[in-house]
């Protein structure tokens, strides 16, 4: 059974988000807010965890299109080939911000991860899930939380979400209401920049 956790943003409560980080390091899952849509999300290094949030999804892992939540961009050169100046120009400008960006991984990638060759990276605009990062000192796998009512693409009450999701993961992280436009997902993993999905970020900078 699930516990609800309340945390706001403003000022993230520090024993609250060292007991989610301590769940997570125990392969635990937790639902947590960020600058789009709700979330689900484990430990990076945590294989078993992530095979769990993939059969929620209903694919297999090696399949499965998670994107790594970091703290900043220091923690990008832990799993992403080196970065050329027009691409960091791109990320300093936009991040922490709404996007999803492909970039090209390095072999330091998870052992889940081997085969892909790119890795979508998020630095969410959110206080609550990067102090959970940054306390967990490795990013989070992580892929959003849905309806299967297309009327309601993204839950965003989490009363409602733990309701839903209370006996599939361990927490459920109340950071208020959160929002139902994805991020924006732009793949910068070769010379051409493609705009894979248009969400909340604004695409005007390109």
């Amino acid at each position: 059974m699930a516990k609800l956790v309340r945390i706001y943003e403003e000022n993230p409560n520090e024993r609250e988000i060292d007991k989610i980080v301590d769940v997570l390091k125990k392969g635990g899952l937790i639902i947590y807010p960020t600058d789009t849509v709700y979330g689900i999300g484990c430990d990076i290094t945590n294989t078993k965890a992530m095979e769990k949030v993939a059969k929620i999804k209903g694919v297999k892992l090696e399949k499965a299109n998670f994107s790594f939540i970091c703290y900043d961009l220091s923690n990008l050169s832990d799993y992403v080939k080196q970065i050329e100046t027009p691409t960091y120009k791109i990320l300093k400008k936009t991040l922490p911000g709404p996007y999803t960006f492909i970039l090209p991984g390095n072999n330091n990638l998870p052992k889940a991860f081997k085969n892909k060759k790119s890795v979508g990276i998020r630095i969410p605009n959110n206080n609550i899930i990067r102090e959970l990062v940054k306390k967990l000192g490795n990013p989070i796998a992580s892929t959003s939380i849905y309806d299967e009512d297309d009327l309601i693409e993204y839950t965003t009450d989490p009363e409602l979400i733990f309701e839903k999701w209370q006996n599939k993961v361990e927490i459920v992280v109340d950071g208020g209401f959160g929002g139902n436009i994805p991020s924006t997902v732009i793949d910068l993993s070769d010379d051409e920049i493609t705009v894979l999905r248009e969400g909340k970020g604004s695409i005007d900078f390109l």
